[in-house]
């Protein structure tokens, strides 16, 4: 027993996106030119919208919500990645793999649930636009926050605490970047199909119930935009909704794509670039999405940035 322990308490081996050749150096700078393009880009919007007055509506908190989960998101696994690489060392200790899998699952969660909720803001800014005040105020917009935070949080600890109590086979090489969870279940030596049942049902969950939600939400909204008489009003409705629609798209696609499928039916190399996208590639054009398509957003920037227009 004790011999067991040890071994699942190993440290477990990232084996990363690089090796040594040229063309893999490029891509790892390329990679950390887009990290701190997130970096800045998310911070950016969220001290814009802390800034002015203006934007402290809650459609703007929960966009800033969202901006500081994806800030939070790439700080989670690149900076891991990149000291690794730039060490030549690969080892990640079995708590630091753990806290790695926490944080990086309730983000992901909660970043499913927030989009899903941001889509009723959506549909009442559209739909109902003389009750948004009342349907959409600042008590409403903070219980939405708390439960993105608090929902995804707890199904996390769940999973990471159950997941790290199997036995792990050595050598623990994780295929991977960092410790994701398709990656970390493949070093599992029982039989765990029980366990990736309920995976799957918590999947159904956090990914499939929020895109029913979002569905159903634009549904009504389509609705009521093709009912609008005033070719102007289509216009605003969809400029409103196609910044929330491109980043619920981008994202729930990567996560389907990772979570939703067989684990005889994945390999190494899907699970990476498929992480690639939503934990490094979504979360930098998620500030470019609301900030060049939205007036508000845009306006703010340009008065920050002293070429305000009057």
């Amino acid at each position: 027993m004790w011999q067991r322990n040890q071994t699942s308490l190993a440290d477990f081996i990232l084996e990363g996106l690089f090796d040594d050749s040229l063309a893999q150096r490029f891509l790892f700078i390329l990679i950390m030119v887009v990290f701190l393009n997130a970096v800045s880009g998310n911070t950016l919007t969220i001290l814009l919208i802390c800034a002015d007055p203006r934007l402290r509506t809650p459609m703007y908190f929960l966009l800033s919500q969202l901006s500081l989960m994806d800030l939070m998101y790439v700080s989670t696994t690149i900076p891991k990645m990149a000291t690794n690489y730039l060490s030549g060392k690969k080892s990640i200790t079995f708590v630091g793999c753990a806290t790695q899998h926490f944080f990086y699952l309730s983000l992901g969660g909660a970043e499913c649930l927030l989009l899903a909720l941001m889509s009723y803001d959506r549909y009442v800014a559209i739909c109902h636009p003389l009750h948004y005040t009342v349907l959409m105020n600042r008590k409403v917009g903070l219980m939405m926050a708390a439960i993105s935070w608090l929902g995804a949080s707890i199904n996390s600890l769940i999973h990471t605490v159950i997941l790290m109590h199997f036995h792990f086979c050595g050598p623990q090489n994780i295929r991977h970047f960092y410790c994701e969870f398709p990656a970390l279940v493949k070093l599992v030596c029982e039989d765990i199909t029980v366990y990736e049942t309920t995976v799957f049902i918590s999947s159904v969950l956090l990914i499939l119930l929020p895109i029913f939600m979002v569905s159903i939400s634009y549904a009504f909204i389509l609705h009521s935009v093709i009912q609008m008489h005033s070719a102007g009003s289509k216009r605003n409705a969809f400029a409103t909704c196609s910044s929330h629609l491109t980043v619920v798209s981008l994202f729930f696609g990567a996560c389907i794509f990772s979570y939703m499928r067989p684990r005889s039916k994945r390999t190494p190399l899907q699970d990476k670039v498929a992480s690639v996208f939503y934990s490094i590639i979504t979360p930098t054009l998620n500030p470019l999405i609301y900030t060049l398509r939205n007036k508000d957003v845009a306006k703010v920037l340009r008065r920050v940035l002293g070429r305000d227009i009057t």
